[in-house]
């Protein structure tokens, strides 16, 4: 029986347009990093030096620039879980995630749009936001199981935090870019079980939180 051809392997790149899509992607980090994810691609084009059709070529949507730039920040917020849930003092773990995400979204305006949900991902950006909330919530129930962590807090509630904190950095980054570790602080003291007082609001449920993700 007559076996179908395997999927022939994508072609190498020859070597100028190798450079041109090395050039992309160093000037799409710069850009998204400084600007965030809706910065016009033409800038892009003219930091790389290559014109607007050579861009498309390469990349023929803004999602396809996301899923090649940021699997290497993702690997970066991985490695700040993995020293969480290793720290031997739980509260001490699940502040250092919140420092350390807070820190990387404060240096890219771009992680902190993706992060933050601003603009809709796709493909492994969207993969790897959903492998670091669900791993967040191990960071959260040590947390709580500790008694350190207000017993209320649940992972939705992080998701709103991370919503508020975004935006504190999105609009303090280029006037006073350490705002948010004062504002971070004011959150951490309200999240201390000995300082919990009851809610009478409860969190997003998980169907509330698709909701409001789709609306955003």
């Amino acid at each position: 029986m007559h076996q179908p051809d395997p999927t022939p392997a994508p072609r190498p790149l020859r070597a100028d347009a190798a450079r041109n899509r090395a050039k992309l992607l160093a000037a799409a980090t710069e850009v998204f990093g400084e600007r965030g994810l809706d910065a016009p691609l033409e800038e892009i084009a003219r930091r790389a030096g290559v014109s607007i059709g050579t861009l498309y070529n390469h990349f023929p949507t803004r999602e396809a620039f996301w899923d090649a730039i940021f699997p290497e920040r993702m690997a970066t917020l991985e490695r700040i879980i993995d020293s969480a849930l290793a720290a031997p003092d739980p509260w001490d773990g699940f502040v250092g995630y919140l420092e350390g995400l807070f820190a990387l979204q404060a240096e890219d305006h771009g992680l902190n749009d993706a992060l933050a949900q601003r603009f809709r991902a796709a493909g492994e950006v969207e993969q790897a936001c959903h492998r670091g909330f669900r791993r967040a919530e191990l960071i959260i129930q040590r947390a709580r199981d500790s008694g350190q962590l207000r017993p209320d807090f649940e992972p939705e509630d992080l998701v709103t935090l991370i919503w508020a904190m975004s935006q504190v950095i999105r609009e303090s980054m280029t006037t006073a870019p350490d705002t948010w570790r004062r504002c971070l602080a004011f959150f951490l003291d309200g999240l201390r079980a000995g300082a919990a007082h009851p809610i009478a609001v409860p969190p997003l449920t998980p169907g509330q939180l698709s909701e409001v993700m789709r609306a955003r």
